[in-house]
């Protein structure tokens, strides 16, 4: 008996869409039915278990694809959702896994297993100067499995769209001041390979580059009964001082120790400053 179990990532165009991607096992026996059962096995908001049973049938754009799934509101881009299927069944069961506890990344609250690469990939940085900035860094740069990622510094201009000339350097670097002091970007050094690709940390023989490093805030979320939005991306709010993670090898300046210093002094901030992270000062995060 044929038993076909894959997992995927779901894309923001496959949660617009109503799509989730098919395993190639199944296309074979399942291409040519009109309608095909699809058991969706969810919990909503990770506590609360929920079944569906859809229609659905098979579809082609580029890959084979589900159509007319009705995804749950609660799912984020990046989701993991897990595919079976086995020949002696007319079904196909997907599935999404709940997170042992809810986690925030950089705003946005997240109830189920997801694949850090595409969360990513898929942030909506929205269309301002430091938005423009992250998405460049963010969805053109390499993206490592842990969701961080780097993009080569002397790229930006020719990809954020900021205009040229020295008001577009000006808009530029004070986009790229903004997103460091909000702790989202980080200086370092690098390298770039013939093609202008990014490494971090720098390769033996490839060219020398600064490249901005971006690695994702992730921290505990509260359920939607306690937390009162159901994961709003809130951009523009007053962020409390808070300890963020340095990219490999990294070290935080004397002017963050000390802010860190000072701020567990008053405690607001925990008392030690643990290796590998930095400390980002309160400050106002706009849109």
């Amino acid at each position: 008996m044929v038993k076909v179990t894959r997992r995927f990532a779901l894309w923001q165009a496959d949660l617009d869409g109503g799509v989730c991607a098919v395993p190639e096992e199944c296309v074979e026996t399942l291409r040519d039915r009109e309608r095909i059962p699809l058991v969706l096995e969810h919990r909503g908001h990770g506590i609360t278990p929920m079944t569906r049973v859809l229609e659905t049938s098979l579809r082609q754009d580029v890959e084979w694809q589900f159509g007319d799934i009705d995804w749950p509101r609660d799912l984020r881009p990046g989701v993991l959702v897990t595919v079976a299927w086995q020949a002696a069944k007319d079904e196909v069961v997907v599935r999404t896994t709940a997170l042992e506890e809810p986690m925030r990344v950089d705003g946005v609250d997240y109830f189920h297993e997801y694949d850090p690469r595409v969360v990513t990939r898929e942030f909506s940085a929205g269309g301002s100067n430091r938005g423009q900035v992250l998405h460049a860094v963010r969805r053109l740069g390499r993206v490592y499995s842990d969701g961080s990622a780097a993009f080569a510094e002397s790229g930006l201009a020719a990809s954020c769209g900021l205009g040229r000339g020295a008001r577009g350097s000006f808009l530029l670097r004070n986009a790229v001041d903004q997103l460091i002091r909000e702790g989202y970007l980080t200086r370092v050094p690098g390298s770039v390979d013939a093609a202008g690709y990014p490494c971090y940390p720098a390769v033996d023989g490839q060219k020398s580059a600064e490249l901005l490093f971006y690695a994702p805030l992730v921290e505990p979320a509260p359920y939607p009964d306690d937390a009162g939005a159901e994961g709003a991306d809130r951009r523009d709010h007053w962020v409390n001082g808070f300890v963020r993670r340095l990219p490999p090898g990294a070290q935080p300046s004397e002017k963050q120790l000390t802010l860190h210093e000072r701020a567990a002094e008053n405690a607001q901030a925990p008392a030690a400053l643990a290796p590998g992270y930095t400390f980002v000062k309160k400050h106002h995060r706009g849109g």
